[in-house]
């Protein structure tokens, strides 16, 4: 198998591959194989050889908001890591692997509005659609007009609202088998300094918020819609806390003593209760404790149910 893999083009292969390395937890063990696809040929040709010799198989993009098992992956992960921005006037066409810094930075140069919120945000673009990642007010969904993606079978393009975009989640979000190719977005005329201060200001907040050097995923729980938690809940919140119709989980983990818990090397930011970070060595399974305990408490105490952004891979939810 590994002499099929080693003869696709533009495929690179790294066996036992410790895959600590491509998270921003820095934790997990290795995968039996890891692929980076540079186009889509190789992409596909990788994902079809994999599936056609049985072994188990799944694609991770940045690794910003995942969390692989300390035992790893017994299988291949593949990435897409195809680089591409082209623009036509308002229109950007770009490639999945684009880090999605690169392409807010390309767009604030140009004079394009739409993307200077989301500057600090780390990951690719692939995973910035399939979360429909946002901040500040803005989603990818406001810019998306079509994605191109691989369905396991042949490449197929869906407008926006095949997308199924709702707050941070999308049809590729419930459709593991879907890989993400590219996508195209429509922003709108900006002033391009106007925007670069804009960016620059929202950079330093973020900065100070999670710094660079943290192991962490940013923020481990989504925010709630207030329309969907029970009145109960919704009675327990000050209206000084909602933020366009959503309350920040990290209101209802205050409440319940989240800031300072720590597990080991795994600890939760004393000044952010939905911040959890690495501090060095620290393991899967430690996160996992932290995240199934908050979750208790939080139930328990309010009888909402909090859902992790996170993602993960391998150990209890292997694909």
């Amino acid at each position: 198998m590994l002499f099929r893999l080693l003869a696709i083009p533009n495929l690179h292969v790294f066996v036992n591959a410790s895959l600590d390395r491509y998270t921003r937890f820095e934790i997990g063990g290795p995968a039996r194989v890891l692929l980076d696809a540079d186009d889509e040929t190789a992409m596909i040709e990788a994902w079809r050889a994999l599936g056609e010799t049985g072994w188990r198989r799944t694609v991770i993009g940045g690794g910003t908001n995942l969390l692989v098992a300390d035992d790893g992956f017994d299988g291949a992960v593949l990435r897409y890591t195809a680089k591409g921005i082209g623009f036509e006037g308002e229109v950007v066409r770009v490639d999945a692997g684009v880090l999605l810094q690169d392409l807010v930075d390309a767009t604030v140069v140009r004079g394009l509005r739409g993307l200077e919120t989301m500057t600090g945000i780390p990951g690719w673009v692939g995973g910035a659609i399939y979360g429909n990642a946002g901040a500040y007010g803005r989603s990818m969904n406001e810019m998306v007009e079509s994605v191109r993606y691989f369905d396991g079978a042949e490449i197929r393009e869906i407008d926006n609202a095949g997308c199924e975009f709702h707050y941070r989640e999308s049809v590729f979000k419930r459709s593991k088998g879907w890989i993400i190719l590219s996508a195209t977005l429509r922003l709108t005329p900006g002033d391009p300094v106007e925007l670069n201060t804009t960016a620059d200001g929202i950079l330093k907040i973020r900065n100070e918020k999670y710094p660079p050097s943290m192991r962490c995923a940013g923020s481990i729980f989504k925010n709630l819609l207030l329309v969907n938690l029970p009145e109960s809940a919704r009675a327990c919140v000050p209206s000084s806390v909602i933020r366009e119709g959503k309350v920040p989980s990290a209101y209802f983990l205050e409440q319940v003593g989240a800031k300072g818990m720590s597990n080991d090397a795994i600890r939760v930011a004393d000044y952010h209760a939905n911040l959890l970070y690495n501090t060095g060595g620290g393991t899967a399974h430690q996160v996992r404790a932290i995240i199934a305990e908050l979750k208790t408490r939080v139930r328990e105490q309010f009888g909402i149910d909090i859902e992790e952004e996170v993602q993960f891979v391998g150990g209890e939810s292997d694909p």
